[in-house]
């Protein structure tokens, strides 16, 4: 199928709807489909608000017109409900295209530790956005439940999918770079945007033994450098580095409330690596009874619980997670126009944009002495 997905994330941010995308991009580019990604770099941009690492696309409306007749796509995905996601939503219900959403992040949530504005307030345009979506793709059962009680619907499962050869427990191996050298154990790492909606606050200010280390940046890492000076903060870290860091650590930890999914949880697992988290989204969807990890509402004895695990379990249980399958649940989630519609909807588009160019054309001048 030649599939056109929109996004308002994209690289170069970094952050797991992005990896997710990409992944996924790259899985349905492997199964013999055709992926056009639409994405803010490819327009003008302004920094959102508060995170000016993140670019908002401006103008994308009339551009995104013409890349739908260019590429002719045979199913639409909206994976954002940002300005690019806005504007290709707009083109799909100005020609009644059929198209999916996904929801990625809970940012009516995001946007309450922010701003004083009501969670209730933003859902009602997250559930605008979504009304026309012929399904919404979500990761986890508790978001669908969540979801539905908040009145979305059409909600289809989309889950996620973990790189375990890059994300390996040969990491911890003395051969390997040695990220955590000289730091007392255990070692409890977080990995992720540095930034209130993440909770960060409530790991570094846990009375635990050992080191605590963080591992990642964003608008929150300066304040809290100042506030937990005894907390060892490295930046933002990528590829065998990233996956070192996770590997040679003891437990990792997920504080976040607002998640929908957590990739690190898989990637801390992928390497063997225990994960301790409160009882929010994503967590006790994939944590309670896989042995590779602890949610408790005391984050304290979760993580020194975690301490306990056999970290060979806990690789196990992160292999039955991959990007393949993640990537044929998302090609089974879409719906595409039946052949004989589709090929008859983009010929009639073509059809009418030959007669707007006519129109459009200044008259020929008639010579006034009829030579």
């Amino acid at each position: 199928m030649r599939i056109l997905l929109a996004t308002d994330a994209w690289e170069p941010q970094v952050n797991g709807v992005v990896r997710t995308l990409a992944r996924t991009v790259a899985e349905c580019r492997a199964m013999g489909h055709t992926v056009d990604v639409v994405s803010p770099d490819q327009f003008k941009t302004v920094p959102m608000p508060t995170y000016p690492e993140i670019r908002l696309a401006v103008g994308a409306y009339d551009p995104i017109k013409e890349r739908f007749k260019a590429f002719e796509p045979e199913a639409i995905h909206i994976a954002t409900e940002g300005p690019v996601g806005l504007a290709v939503r707009r083109v799909c219900l100005d020609w009644k295209l059929p198209f999916t959403t996904s929801y990625h992040t809970r940012f009516p949530e995001y946007i309450a530790a922010r701003f004083p504005v009501p969670v209730s307030a933003s859902y009602a345009y997250w559930r605008w956005f979504h009304q026309p979506s012929g399904r919404v793709m979500v990761a986890t059962p508790t978001m669908r439940d969540e979801l539905l009680r908040r009145g979305f619907r059409n909600i289809s499962p989309w889950s996620r999918g973990v790189d375990t050869e890059l994300f390996h427990p040969d990491l911890r191996d003395a051969a390997s770079p040695r990220v955590m050298e000289g730091l007392a154990r255990p070692i409890f790492v977080n990995v992720g945007r540095v930034a209130p909606e993440k909770n960060i606050d409530a790991f570094l200010a846990l009375d635990l033994p050992g080191t605590k280390v963080v591992v990642g940046d964003g608008p929150s890492r300066e304040a809290l450098q100042l506030k937990h000076p005894e907390v060892v903060f490295v930046g933002s870290k990528f590829g065998v580095e990233l996956a070192a860091y996770y590997a040679q650590a003891d437990v990792s930890v997920f504080p976040s409330l607002t998640d929908t999914f957590g990739l690190v949880i898989l990637e801390a697992m992928a390497t063997g690596t225990p994960v301790a988290a409160f009882p929010a989204p994503g967590p006790i969807d994939l944590i309670p009874g896989s042995g590779a990890g602890v949610v408790d509402a005391d984050l304290r004895k979760a993580c020194l619980d975690c301490l306990t695990l056999d970290r060979a379990a806990v690789r196990r249980y992160a292999e039955g997670f991959s990007w393949r399958a993640c990537a044929e649940e998302f090609i089974l989630n879409l719906q595409p126009y039946p052949e004989p519609e589709k090929t008859r909807f983009w010929r009639r588009l073509r059809r009418l944009a030959r007669l707007r160019r006519r129109a459009a054309q200044p008259p020929t001048p008639v010579d006034p002495s009829g030579s």
